[in-house]
């Protein structure tokens, strides 16, 4: 799922200005997040309001990086959104760049960060997975990426600078190089450990489209 957090709220302030505002959450990714649920997109609505801004009216988009789909949900608001000087959207860069395609004629706001791809560890705690690098190497690290666990994205590891298995650039974190080398031992494939990896092919990151 994409992990996102919700952006500072005077800032968001300062961006919609005195309104009106229409505001647009997601069901899917940013609900998990709380950062776009119904619970969250109501909560900003009030806080919003307790500014003296005018909110013109919400939904929660099933899902919000779904064009289409977008289009047939925000139909039903045409005249609230018309009312609006600008669009709040609390999902990802997918989502608020999607609802941006359909309304370009209105500000689309975007009121959270987008983190990363990652999983849900345990309730409210995320960690990072994926960087969506178009080049996926876990055939040969096992199911454990080091472009995204690694702070350094080090290909050729470990960097020798663990303390007591975790990472010397945040204590708070394993070194996943060291976690790496367990999962091999015990695959029978540390050879691979010995292989040299070229420098990573990043030009993979830009495909711009898949069509099935």
């Amino acid at each position: 799922m994409i992990i996102t957090r919700q952006k500072n709220f005077e800032n968001i302030v300062d961006l919609v200005g005195k309104g009106p505002v229409f505001i647009a959450g997601c069901s899917e990714c940013a609900t998990l997040c709380h950062t776009g649920g119904e619970e969250d997109v109501l909560a900003m609505k009030s806080a919003l309001e307790k500014k003296n801004i005018e909110v013109s009216g919400w939904i929660v988009l099933d899902p919000a990086c779904h064009l289409n789909n977008d289009k047939r949900l925000l139909k039903s608001h045409g005249k609230k959104i018309e009312k609006s000087k600008s669009i709040l959207v609390l999902a990802c860069g997918n989502g608020v760049q999607t609802v941006g395609e359909i309304f370009n004629d209105k500000s689309v706001i975007s009121g959270t960060d987008t983190l990363f791809l990652g999983e849900i560890t345990r309730v409210n705690k995320f960690d990072r997975r994926c960087n969506l690098c178009g080049d996926c190497q876990l055939n040969i690290f096992g199911p454990l990426c080091p472009i995204s666990r690694c702070p350094k994205s080090m290909l050729n590891g470990p960097c020798g600078g663990a303390k007591e298995g975790k990472c010397e650039i945040n204590s708070n974190f394993d070194c996943v190089w060291i976690q790496i080398y367990e999962y091999l031992k015990f695959c029978g494939k540390l050879h691979l450990l010995k292989e040299i990896q070229a420098p990573k092919n990043w030009s993979c990151s830009l495909e711009m489209r898949r069509e099935l």
